[in-house]
């Protein structure tokens, strides 16, 4: 697993005994803007998915992993959905949970090394993401690591009663 492997962290397949982080994350209604979550997830739910998670990506579309510190310490998720081998694109997606362990480098290396992953084993063309226009940390982050805001979506999320914009980045492989 050299691949998702990092100086300071590594990306790791989920596991059941990630049952309580995953838990938490889901049921965190602060964090349900970021993924659309519109209701909270039970134990049992999140268990059967824990118990699919190992599905091959070209089966289900998705792969979601653990981004771990080399001391074992779970500190977030990276996630590559929409995934669409036809066309070698994919959505990505990440969260380090803990306002403590954000703008220390964590997020920079394990988008550096989904996108690694993503270009060299998935052979793919290009990555997207969908930001929000009022997260600006998470701008910074696609930004550093090399993707193009291309997009707005003007009032493309209804969050408290308020619509908001959310921009589309995109990272281009000319290799593959």
């Amino acid at each position: 697993m050299l691949t998702l492997s990092g100086k300071h962290i590594n990306l790791r397949p989920l596991e059941p005994e990630d049952l309580d982080f995953i838990y938490d994350i889901e049921n965190n209604e602060d964090l349900w803007e970021l993924s659309s979550t519109q209701m909270p997830y039970s134990r049992f739910l999140i268990q059967q998915y824990l118990e699919n998670a190992h599905r091959d990506i070209y089966e289900v579309k998705q792969l979601r992993l653990v981004i771990e510190s080399k001391e074992g310490e779970s500190l977030g998720l990276i996630d590559i959905f929409d995934f669409d081998p036809q066309h070698r694109r994919a959505a990505i997606g990440i969260l380090i949970v803990d306002q403590e362990n954000r703008g220390k480098g964590f997020g920079a290396e394990a988008l550096q090394l989904l996108c690694d992953y993503a270009f060299e084993r998935l052979k793919l063309h290009q990555v997207f993401a969908n930001v929000a226009a009022d997260n600006l940390k998470s701008q910074k982050l696609f930004t550093q690591r090399g993707f193009e805001k291309i997009g707005v979506k003007k009032d493309w999320n209804l969050v408290n009663g308020t619509y908001k914009d959310e921009f589309l980045y995109q990272l281009l492989n000319n290799v593959y």
